[in-house]
């Protein structure tokens, strides 16, 4: 705990109009760890994760990342700082395979500039391989053919192959069976594992007790609490969630009856 982070949010606010979605927010996620952010709908988790991604400016704060503070003022900011967002739709294209969709957009050429067809195979492999993935038959598998843990693997292994630091996992195991559920939760643990800060959100309260290291709970706009997951129970972060304070964890009681959104 004493590492610098990989990321830190410190007094993040993000305003649209009238409308105040998230104040004075601080947040941290670390190197080989698995930070939960959590939250009712409308505490603020999109716009957070989109201001992470440089989606969205920050109207105040700092985005912290390794220790220094960076300018994030669009999505390729992000991506050169290694942040990388798996949204629940996935984006990837049915119509490609494996191998395509991992290189969409950053596909690798020969000397003579077409497309290195080997190079990628073969990286996209290792990718796979790197997270221990033995559910997918061949990296030339079309998208349409995969089901939804499979999809799930393919787009976190995307992560891998481009050494992103920070992958925010939105909703990774939403409509999945219970087995195929298992699958990414290892997955996401795996990832954690080769030193990427996972932050992943998400409504299933099982899945964070069982893959988290620290939990943040966004509660109408304000980080209620960040806590370390072996110090809570399943209730009192849904206490967080829904109130914004469990006994004397949280939010005060004066903030937690103001909030605004």
């Amino acid at each position: 705990m004493t590492a610098v982070p990989m990321l830190e949010l410190r007094g993040v606010d993000k305003s649209f109009g009238p409308v105040h979605v998230l104040s004075s927010v601080d947040f941290t996620a670390r190197a080989g760890e698995v930070t939960a952010l959590v939250g009712d709908n409308g505490a603020g988790k999109t716009t957070l994760v989109k201001c992470i991604g440089g989606i969205h400016p920050v109207d105040a704060g700092e985005l912290i990342f390794q220790g220094t503070a960076r300018s994030v003022r669009g999505p390729r900011d992000a991506a050169l700082l290694g942040v990388e967002i798996v949204y629940q739709d996935l984006a990837l294209a049915d119509n490609l395979d494996i191998v395509e969709n991992m290189f969409l957009g950053r596909e690798v050429l020969t000397r003579l500039r077409t497309l290195d067809e080997n190079s990628m195979e073969k990286l996209a492999e290792q990718a796979l391989a790197s997270l221990s993935v033995r559910t997918v038959r061949s990296v030339r598998q079309h998208v349409v053919s995969l089901s939804g843990g499979q999809r799930q693997t393919v787009a976190i292994a995307k992560s891998v192959l481009w050494k992103s630091k920070v992958v925010i996992l939105d909703e990774p195991t939403a409509a999945l069976g219970v087995a195929q559920t298992e699958q990414v939760l290892d997955l996401v643990r795996r990832l954690a594992g080769q030193g990427v800060a996972v932050i992943l959100v998400s409504h299933n309260m099982n899945d964070v007790m069982k893959v988290a290291d620290s939990i943040g709970v966004l509660f109408l706009g304000r980080m209620a609490a960040q806590v370390r997951r072996k110090d809570v129970t399943q209730t009192q972060v849904v206490e967080l969630i829904t109130a914004g304070r469990s006994g004397e964890l949280g939010l005060s009681p004066a903030e937690s009856s103001g909030a605004a959104v």
